[in-house]
């Protein structure tokens, strides 16, 4: 294997400039690794990396311009799936997969099983990234999404000599992507609560057409059931069912 031949396969997310999965590269036609890395425990990692190897097969065989609808078998690399834990819960299986926590291991057409690594080791670089991110959740809760909680971080695993060789070359570049996670964070959770409220609104309105067209109560009335939306906001879903009538 030589460095021209691995290739970054990450998804990358559609609403902010970041990665959709954590981690994805291919080895030539051979290998595909799907890495995410998780700090709360959920079975649906699965799903979601079963969601992520798809999406990525798909980008591989256009990339190659392979043909999925022509008589010649596609060549496509053996796929690999990992989870790294990095949260407290105890008895951690080493492997997880779709038939045996969705199915009862009841025979599926398709399965995925997903290795789980969660191991803190001073001597391998995974277990290194497990200790700092725990460090860096403990700093989190002590310090909130700000600098001081990365440098923090930061330090206290140079001085542990957990990946300290990294840390002390790229520290600012460090710095400066873990500061990017806060800000893109904030992007998605304000998308998430666009989504909610917009969701709400849509209800509301449902629920005053109802209410308007049963015609039992004066819109004054109405609006103290649906306090999201406007008078004029009323006035317009009447005046629209008006106009249907």
């Amino acid at each position: 294997m030589t460095e021209d031949e691995i290739a970054d396969v990450t998804i990358k997310h559609v609403l902010v400039d970041a990665d959709y999965n954590d981690l994805g590269f291919s080895v030539g036609n051979r290998l595909m690794v799907l890495v995410e890395s998780q700090s709360t425990w959920t079975f649906n990692i699965i799903i979601r990396a079963l969601m992520y190897l798809i999406q990525t097969y798909h980008d591989y065989f256009k990339r190659t311009n392979q043909n999925l609808y022509g008589s010649k078998k596609v060549n496509m690399p053996k796929p690999e799936l990992y989870v790294i834990y990095t949260g407290d819960k105890k008895n951690i299986p080493n492997t997880i997969s779709l038939s045996k926590e969705f199915f009862d291991e009841a025979k599926i057409s398709i399965d995925a099983e997903v290795k789980v690594l969660y191991q803190e080791n001073e001597k391998d670089i995974i277990g290194q990234y497990i200790i700092f991110s725990k460090v860096y959740n403990e700093q989190r809760k002590l310090h909130g999404n700000t600098k001081q909680a990365v440098t923090e971080t930061i330090r206290i695993c140079k001085n542990r000599n957990v990946l300290k060789e990294y840390l002390e070359s790229k520290e600012q570049e460090v710095v400066d992507i873990m500061m990017t996670l806060f800000d893109d964070e904030q992007i998605l959770k304000a998308y998430a609560k666009d989504i909610e409220d917009n969701a709400a609104h849509r209800e509301a309105r449902e629920t005053a057409e109802r209410m308007i067209k049963d015609g039992e109560m004066p819109l004054e009335k109405i609006a103290r059931y649906v306090p999201t939306l406007s008078m004029d906001e009323l006035k317009e879903i009447e005046a629209e069912i008006m106009q249907l009538a």
